[in-house]
């Protein structure tokens, strides 16, 4: 048959789409790579995962924070005690708890709390400012709030306008040893700050608790947690997890993306409140009865020395860590030799061979892409592993994303239809996979125009070449990544819309060598209020969050549509 035979042949419908992908996917798995997920102690709850662990190695670190063990035992007594405090603060089934911290062993210990009283965990961005928090806390209808001390004027500000009964609090110091294995990240071992009347400490209420949690009937298919997302456009989007999607990420992690048992060590300095940082400090390790060493903040010598000291076995970064590691000045005087599992996310800089050559060199092990993933997906959807003989993965077309894991589809589609691509033409990349988002919260809107028949339609350019493999070729058009973080224009241009002075506005985002993208404002403002671009900047540095804050830049006139709407590869043209 010739090819453009076979090619209608598989383009025929889905179901002959998929028996053609899932037939080279079968044929080009790498060997000693499994091809399902295997779940160490079945497919439950991941309470039961934390209670089965406790009575089987209830001395082993569940985590370690700068020398402080946390045993795993200790982690499930903590969790029953906050879980217990949860439930006297009037959270039951399914009432949504909002967490307002940095990575921390609290968040560690709010997180399984919250799952124990089937409750939903609502992670909050640390770095987020009063409007921020506002919108989430109403979006998620979140009575109780548990926040970091140094955000309590930020909680203060925004209570009011939410429906917030009670708050929680605590300093990251609480524990740090005596002695802190460093290097500690500065103000990190401040003590507690004193607590405005009506906020709880959160140490204080673990200790004081005596009553055992109630038991709650909590299945994995129960909501378990809103991880926020931007989506496509406008405010940002809670996707609707399951504990099953978090054990079935897990379960990927440990048996497919990686290997990982429970003899490891993992270290872990992406934010546990983002999905990627959720799955490699807190899930997978949970899943695996393996240790965490858990960093509140990326610091390339403290990596260094916490790998050291505690004979780390896997690690995820993004590739400008790896390069930090390897330039800095004291990266031969530490024994990174016990690394055997070495990921990274290409977002600025992008893994190449001369990269995988340097680190080879300072530790032994090979640097490989980790997976692709997306938020909505509970991430970590595909693997490179087993793709490293000869840089065969570095030979392919960026950004290599292997095949996809047990039980995950891929296809791609024409953007704005229903037409299948040809393997080996670039189209919309399309996931279908068990821990796929069960809904936006509050948005059925945007479930509906991004969900079809099971299948998410990511708005991201990839491919499927003709070997099968996923190839991941841009983000989404709107979406930007300022140093690996999702920003939206359009939540920019709508806190540009409050300023009384700013009568339009664009976000575009530049190329930045840094940064990866920047996002720039292009404002029109009332002449006669003298408002600069300097003021502007001052007003959204009050309402966003840093990494999200534009460049600015006042214009006389705005590119626009016939219908009123900016014209942004105008404004590209006009003005980058």
């Amino acid at each position: 048959m010739s090819a453009p035979a076979q090619n209608a042949a598989y383009l025929a419908d889905e179901a002959a789409y998929l028996e053609h992908v899932r037939a080279l996917w079968a044929a080009r798995w790498p060997e000693g790579v499994p091809r399902q997920q295997h779940y160490p102690l079945g497919e439950q709850t991941l309470s039961h995962y934390l209670r089965e662990w406790a009575r089987r190695t209830p001395d082993k670190p569940a985590i370690i924070f700068y020398g402080r063990e946390i045993s795993y035992a200790e982690l499930d007594r903590l969790s029953d005690r906050f879980a217990a405090v949860l439930h006297g603060a009037g959270v039951r089934k399914g009432d949504a708890v909002g967490v307002f911290l940095p990575s921390c062993p609290q968040f560690f210990i709010a997180f399984h709390a919250i799952l124990k009283l089937g409750a939903i965990h609502a992670p909050i961005n640390p770095m987020f400012r009063e409007s921020e928090l506002v919108y989430e806390l109403n979006d998620t209808g979140a009575r109780v709030l548990i926040a970091q001390d140094i955000l309590l004027p930020v909680v203060d500000a925004a209570r009011g306008q939410t429906g917030l009964t009670h708050v929680f609090a605590t300093a990251v110091s609480a524990f740090l040893p005596e002695a802190p294995f460093g290097p500690v990240p500065a103000g990190l071992d401040a003590p507690l700050a004193d607590l405005p009347a009506g906020v709880v400490d959160f140490m204080a209420a673990m200790a004081a608790e005596t009553g055992a949690p109630p038991v709650v009937d909590v299945s994995l298919d129960d909501v378990a947690a809103l991880n926020y997302t931007g989506g496509t456009t406008g405010l940002p989007k809670g996707c609707i997890h399951t504990q099953r999607d978090m054990l079935f990420t897990g379960a990927s992690m440990c048996s497919i993306t990686a290997s990982i048992g429970a003899d490891d060590v993992i270290i872990n300095f992406w934010p546990v409140f983002w999905i990627a940082g959720e799955d490699v400090g807190i899930i997978a390790p949970l899943v695996a009865g393996a240790t965490c060493v858990l960093m509140a903040r990326w610091d390339a010598a403290a990596w260094m020395a916490q790998v050291a000291r505690y004979r780390v076995t896997v690690s995820a970064m993004v590739v400008d860590n790896a390069v930090e590691i390897m330039e800095h000045p004291d990266a031969g005087k530490h024994d990174l030799t016990s690394l055997r599992e070495a990921v990274v996310a290409s977002f600025v800089k992008k893994l190449n061979i001369p990269f995988r050559e340097r680190w080879r060199a300072l530790t032994g092990t090979t640097l490989r892409e980790a997976a692709w993933g997306m938020t909505e997906t509970h991430s970590f959807d595909t693997f490179t592993r087993g793709f490293q003989a000869g840089n065969f993965d570095l030979n392919a077309r960026q950004v290599f994303c292997g095949l996809p894991t047990g039980a995950t589809d891929f296809k791609i589609l024409e953007f704005g239809s229903e037409r299948l691509i040809p393997l080996g033409e670039e189209g919309e990349l399309c996931v279908r996979t068990p821990s796929l988002l069960k809904g936006y919260w509050n948005s059925p809107g945007g479930t509906a125009g991004e969900i079809k028949n099971g299948w998410l339609r990511t708005g991201d350019l990839g491919m499927i070449t003709e070997e099968g493999f996923i190839l991941f070729l841009g983000r989404r058009k709107e979406m930007l990544k300022v140093k690996g973080m999702s920003v939206f224009p359009a939540e920019i241009e709508a806190v540009l819309g409050q300023h009384p002075s700013v009568t339009g506005s664009g976000v575009i985002g530049r190329e930045d060598p840094d940064k990866g993208q920047v996002p720039v404002a292009f404002v029109m403002v009332k002449p006669e209020d003298g408002v600069e671009a300097t003021d502007v900047l001052a007003f959204c540095r009050e309402r966003l969050a840093v990494y999200k804050l534009p460049e600015v830049r006042v214009v006389e006139a705005l590119p626009m549509t016939a219908t009123g709407k900016v014209k942004k590869e105008e404004l590209a043209k006009q003005f980058l």
